[in-house]
C-alpha cells in the first residue's frame, strides 16, 4: 500500500481549505497561526535516512470528547490510536487505545485550533514527541519490517525515547476489526501497557491532568493555545477591516 492509499482515510474527512492540518503533500504551510512549524524533520518525512530512528508523538486533542492521540512513524505514515487516558508509566495500568485513521508524517508537529464545523474540532498540543525502537518479544531491539509485521499481527513491543515518555510499551489488539471480539461488535481496539523496566513509575501520577499539561514544543496548555489561535485571529480581522 502506497502513502497516498495509506492517507486517503484522513484526507477524506478533511477540508483543507478550511483546517491547518497538514494534507500529508508535502506542500508548505503559510507559516500562521494554528498552523504547523513542521522544521526540518517534517519536511523530510519519508525520506528521512534509514539510520535515523523512527519518531512517535503524543497528542492531546480537546475535541468533542478529550482524549489522547498516540502515534508511531511505520511506513512512512503515523499509525494513530485514540487513548482516552493517555499512555502510562505504571505498568499496572491498561489503557484502552482504539485505532483511527493514518496520519501524515507532517502532523507530528502541528499544534493549534481546528476549527468549528471540521472534523475533529478542537484545541491539539503537542504533549510529547520523539523517536522509538521496535522490540521484539523478549525485549531486544529488531527490525522496522517485523515490528510492521507485529502491528499487522496485533501484538507490538518497542521503546519510546522521549521528552516524557521513556521505556518499553507494548500495544495488545485484544478486539478485532471482523466482528471477531468478545462482545461481537465490529469495532476494533487495542491496550496500551508499560513494560516493567527501569523506567516505569508506580507514584500514583501516570498519566498528567490534560487541561494542565504542557506541550513538549511550545510550553503551552491546551488554553494558552487556544488562547494565542484567537487573538492572532482578532488582529488578523482588525487589520483587514482597517484596509482600504
Amino acid at each position: 500500500m502506497t502513502k497516498d492509499d495509506s492517507l486517503k482515510r484522513y484526507r477524506g474527512k478533511r477540508d483543507f481549505s478550511a483546517t491547518g492540518e497538514p494534507s500529508g503533500d508535502g506542500g508548505a504551510t503559510d507559516g500562521s497561526e494554528g498552523r504547523p512549524d513542521r522544521g526540518n524533520r517534517a519536511a523530510a518525512g519519508a525520506d528521512e535516512g534509514a539510520e535515523n530512528p523512527p519518531s512517535y508523538v503524543v497528542q492531546i486533542h480537546d475535541a468533542s470528547t478529550m482524549h489522547f492521540d498516540f502515534r508511531l512513524e511505520v511506513d512512512g505514515v503515523l499509525k494513530s490510536w485514540s487513548v482516552p487516558k493517555g499512555p502510562s508509566t505504571d505498568p499496572g495500568d491498561k489503557r484502552l487505545a482504539v485505532p483511527t485513521e493514518d496520519h501524515p508524517l507532517e502532523y507530528r508537529e502541528y499544534e493549534g485550533v481546528i476549527g468549528g464545523g471540521q472534523y475533529g474540532a478542537g484545541t491539539v498540543i503537542v504533549w510529547d514527541s520523539g523517536t522509538y525502537q521496535p522490540l521484539d518479544k523478549g525485549g531486544t531491539a529488531s527490525g522496522m519490517a517485523p515490528f510492521a509485521e507485529a502491528l499487522a499481527h496485533g501484538h507490538a513491543s518497542f521503546w519510546l525515547d522521549g521528552a516524557k515518555l521513556k521505556g518499553g510499551y507494548v500495544l495488545t489488539r485484544f478486539r478485532g476489526g471482523n466482528g471477531t471480539g468478545h462482545d461481537g461488535d465490529g469495532k476494533e481496539a487495542w491496550l496500551l501497557v508499560k513494560r516493567a523496566d527501569a523506567k516505569a513509575d508506580r507514584s500514583g501520577n501516570p498519566t498528567p491532568d490534560p487541561r494542565r499539561a504542557r506541550s513538549a514544543q511550545s510550553g503551552r496548555t491546551l488554553q494558552q493555545v487556544a488562547r494565542d489561535v484567537s487573538e492572532s485571529e482578532e488582529e488578523r480581522s482588525e487589520s483587514s477591516g482597517g484596509e482600504g
